[in-house]
């Protein structure tokens, strides 16, 4: 196969999630603190903004950049729109791809809408997300409720999402594409979420999901390899095979604690587990110090580990070996570390026309992946490993992140 668009089918694993989340409306990330932190005052819509994003990430071949704009008007104290435009570009092949002499090129194109309305305490979400590569086509509409309780001490969110994507290939290349549309895939997923202030200090949280998909969920632009005695190399290559549904649930556990020196403290642990046997336990420490009022200082340390999917192998014994089969480094047994810094800085403190604020954000993150049973079979010269004795994979990426905020 020549040179080829990307593709990249959003498998549910935490793991994906890690490698490609900065790809998804990153400003929006920088909001979780104070939705988080007001989660008691929900019933408030914030402030209007306009923000503008640019992101890069590095690692495994691949190299990713992405341009966002931003921007949120309220109409009334109870009524406010978002609007979101999301530009990446994709360019080289990650290790499985690479091993096929195959490179990647290609354009997303992601636009969302978002309504918001508040009447009393419950605060009413619908958005709608429509995104476009070549060979994938996906459309989300979305539509959350998020009710205050309890002297607004709680609060409860119901969420609801349901994603239709039409993949396909590109079998010609990146300049002169060939488009054959292999299927359609859908994906349903429910949240339940609670959020409770425990002390004037302690918030806690915990978030409940179920993810349903059906269709066509392999990716095709990698291969399953097998044992092979009259190859060259020996073993061969064959299309995977995945099977037509897939459930995921997730349960998410976080804490929140503010030090007497205006710092906040948190923690989180999250536990996924699916229908194709993949396990995966993830947990974050995050700290946050403002200084003078000016300056925001964030820290982060993440730790994640899954084991495999039960139909993957890096090696099978002999073509069609079983009903389902695939080599796909998202489904390996693996563990990444992930550490990051970000600083925000305030600007504009006393506005400047139309504007009450403005703030400056640069996020650096670095992860570390090492997998357990997915190999690098890329060309090592002479001598050549033997199947299924080559060096086991692993690669570290950097994510650089840079976004303009103004308030008005």
């Amino acid at each position: 196969m020549g040179t080829t668009s990307a593709h990249r089918q959003p498998l549910r694993t935490p793991a994906f999630t890690a490698f490609a989340a900065f790809t998804a409306l990153a400003p929006l990330a920088a909001l979780a603190f104070l939705a988080w932190a007001g989660a008691a005052r929900a019933d408030v819509l914030p402030d209007n903004r306009a923000d503008i994003f640019y992101s890069r990430y590095s690692g495994g071949g691949m190299d990713i950049t992405g341009e966002s704009v931003l921007v949120r008007e309220k109409f009334s104290d109870t009524f406010a729109v978002e609007a979101n435009y999301f530009v990446d570009k994709v360019s080289g092949a990650s290790v499985d791809v690479l091993s096929q002499a195959s490179v990647i090129k290609d354009e997303r194109i992601q636009k969302s809408v978002t309504l918001t309305y508040v009447h009393d305490k419950t605060t009413y979400t619908v958005s709608y997300t429509e995104s476009r590569e070549r060979d994938y086509i996906s459309y989300t509409p979305h539509f959350a409720l998020s009710q205050d309780m309890f002297g607004d001490l709680t609060t409860v969110t119901l969420g609801y999402s349901r994603t239709r994507d039409t993949v396909g290939e590109n079998n010609g290349t990146a300049d002169v594409p060939i488009i054959e549309w292999l299927g359609h895939a859908e994906s349903i997923s429910y949240d339940l979420g609670i959020s409770q202030v425990i002390t004037r200090n302690l918030i806690g949280g915990l978030t409940y999901e179920v993810i349903t998909d059906d269709g066509y969920l392999a990716n095709p632009y990698r291969l399953a390899r097998y044992l092979d005695p009259l190859s060259g190399k020996g073993y061969s290559t064959e299309s995977q095979v995945y099977p037509d549904t897939r459930t995921s649930t997730s349960v998410e556990g976080r804490a929140k604690y503010y030090l007497p020196y205006r710092a906040a403290a948190s923690v989180s642990y999250r536990y996924f587990r699916d229908t194709w046997g993949v396990i995966g336990n993830t947990t974050e420490l995050d700290y946050t110090q403002p200084i003078a009022n000016v300056w925001i200082l964030e820290g982060r340390l993440r730790f994640y580990s899954q084991g495999h999917a039960r139909f993957y192998s890096d090696l099978f014994p002999y073509a069609d070996s079983q009903n389902f089969y695939a080599r796909d480094q998202d489904l390996a047994a693996q563990k990444n570390t992930t550490i990051g810094g970000k600083v925000t800085y305030a600007f504009l403190p006393d506005g400047w026309k139309v504007f009450k604020r403005g703030t400056a954000t640069l996020d650096v993150s670095r992860i570390d992946f090492k997998y357990s049973d997915f190999r690098d079979i890329r060309d090592y010269g002479v001598p050549q490993y033997a199947p299924g004795e080559e060096p086991l994979y692993s690669f570290n990426a950097m994510i650089y992140q840079i976004y303009l905020s103004m308030f008005f």
